[in-house]
């Protein structure tokens, strides 16, 4: 449970894991060296000399005992001042009295008020001037006395020094390690996005660096987008010349049924028109989204350049929402097939298209609406796959294809690093065809 709720925390690209990998354990190390660093070195050391200090005031104070003015206290005092590097003054009677004051940052005198607070008699307050002095007052039997020392007796001379210097080297080495970090992950990151070109249909330049595995992988995929280009380019060779070569005998028909009668002929002539579509919509599929170089394209004019083409055809193909501007890489030739056999199946098995275009930051979604039977949700699975023929779905009296349209639209949608979503249309009734490309 715990590790499924931090799993939504963790960031999602390797470079930011792989930083947050080296930052955590540095960071954990220091920290956990400053706390041991302080609670057993530091705060020891600071109580060990506390009590060296604690010894020479009870020495003090046994000598100066029986003092009946500050005068008298402090001429007892005299003789020993000196030798333990003191100064000493008797606070005026009217004077306030003296409050304890600390730094911020001050964890040495924290250590040194507690411990004198909690163990010498007649304990007053503390001061830590900045001039590296040290004030203790406590009272006496004649006053508050006022006990000047060095500071350093008390405290480490730079008790931060340890740790600034471990902070300071941990960022340098921190920094070298993102620097190096970042060298081995460049040539990851060359191959997700020579791989995320080929999947848009793309080819981007790319050769095998980086470490041993990176190198496996990248030759790996060299490797393979070489064989599926081979077998992209000999699928279309295949049907394109099985294509030509079935179009040379049509030709003989049609010209051996025109000298046939009319009436006669009739029939064999609607099947030579069959069969002539038929060798169309093959080429067309063979074609898929290879005609053409990616180039920037707008959508927005793409989509009413189409619906312009078949309004002139007297079709009631009209525009919905243009949302977002901008252009997107492309190959318009086969982006306006795939839109033309939307709107084509859409006005065949409807009355009425619509073509909306929705372009963001990060996708872009042509769609095209129709008010027709639809496709049931249970078959739109199967309306996309070649040769997948759906008329007892839509409507078989319209006439029937050989099932490419669909799957012609998916072809280049996948070639452009998208997909085609079939859904039920809320505006119009019918189908709902989205071409959604990630940019």
């Amino acid at each position: 449970m715990f590790f499924q709720w931090l799993k939504q925390y963790v960031p999602r690209s390797l470079y930011a894991r792989a930083a947050l990998i080296l930052v955590v354990p540095v960071v954990a190390l220091q920290l956990l060296v400053t706390i041991v660093f302080i609670k057993r070195d530091l705060e020891d050391l600071t109580t060990q000399m506390t009590a060296t200090i604690q010894r020479e005031i009870a020495l003090l104070r046994q000598q100066a005992r029986g003092a009946r003015s500050p005068e008298e206290y402090l001429s007892r005092l005299t003789p020993y001042l000196a030798p333990l590097t003191m100064q000493a003054r008797f606070l005026p009677p009217d004077a306030p009295p003296p409050q304890t004051a600390l730094s911020l940052n001050e964890f040495s005198g924290r250590v040194v008020r507690e411990k004198l607070q909690r163990e010498l008699e007649g304990f007053v307050a503390v001061q830590f001037p900045e001039d590296r002095a040290f004030l203790l007052y406590f009272d006496t039997e004649v006053g508050t006395l006022e006990l000047a020392l060095d500071r350093r007796r008390l405290t480490a001379a730079a008790p931060h020094q340890l740790i600034v210097t471990m902070v300071f080297f941990g960022f340098l080495m921190t920094v070298i390690s993102f620097v190096y970090m970042r060298n081995q992950l460049r040539p990851i990151k060359k191959l997700a996005d020579a791989a995320q070109a080929f999947g848009r249909g793309r080819h981007l330049s790319y050769s095998p660096r980086g470490a041993t595995e990176v190198r496996v992988a990248g030759s790996a995929f060299v490797d393979m987008r070489a064989r599926i280009e081979r077998q992209i380019e000999q699928r279309t060779l295949m049907l394109s010349g099985v294509s030509h070569d079935l179009r040379t005998p049509l030709t003989r028909l049609k010209l051996g049924l025109a000298m046939i009668d009319e009436d006669e002929a009739e029939p064999m002539l609607r099947d030579v028109e069959e069969m002539q579509a038929l060798l169309d919509a093959f080429l067309d599929f063979s074609r898929g989204a290879s005609t053409g170089e990616p180039e920037p394209v707008d959508p927005q004019q793409l989509a009413i350049a189409v619906v312009e083409a078949w309004q002139r055809q007297g079709k009631d193909v009209m525009l919905g929402e243009l949302s977002g501007a901008g252009t997107v890489l492309l190959r318009p030739q086969a982006m306006r097939r795939a839109l033309e056999n939307l709107v084509s199946n859409a006005v065949r098995y409807g009355t009425r298209a619509r073509v909306s275009v929705a372009l963001t930051e990060k996708s872009l979604r042509l769609r095209v609406e129709d008010d027709g039977p639809g496709i049931p949700a249970s078959q739109r699975g199967d309306a996309v796959r070649p040769f997948a023929r759906l008329d007892p779905a839509r409507n078989q009296d319209l006439g029937s294809g050989v099932g490419l349209g669909l799957a012609i639209v998916t072809d280049i949608a996948r070639a452009h690093g998208g997909t085609l979503r079939l859904g039920q249309s809320e505006a119009l009734g019918g189908l709902s065809a989205d071409i959604v490309i990630g940019r």
